[in-house]
């Protein structure tokens, strides 16, 4: 996974450092999936900014995808990512 970064729709707010995976990627969609790094809090369904390693900006929505729970550990959420 490479590492990236997480912003509010509007650019002005970072949420938090993500560890991502391109799944699709052609000139006018980009799907993939994030793991964040942090605990920022991150809204299902809400509208994002992904920074990639390379600073490239994509504009996308999350969508909740598995809680891979931990014992003795918080619970880690995988989002699924879809944008231009």
């Amino acid at each position: 996974m490479n590492a990236g970064k997480l912003y509010s729709e509007n650019e002005e707010q970072f949420v938090t450092d993500v560890n991502y995976r391109l799944l699709g990627f052609d000139y006018e969609n980009v799907s993939g999936e994030l793991v964040p790094a942090g605990y920022g809090l991150i809204s299902d369904g809400a509208e994002y900014v992904v920074e990639l390693d390379d600073s490239r900006k994509i504009r996308c929505s999350l969508q909740k995808n598995v809680n891979r729970p931990t014992v003795g550990l918080p619970p880690r959420f995988v989002y699924r990512f879809a944008g231009a």
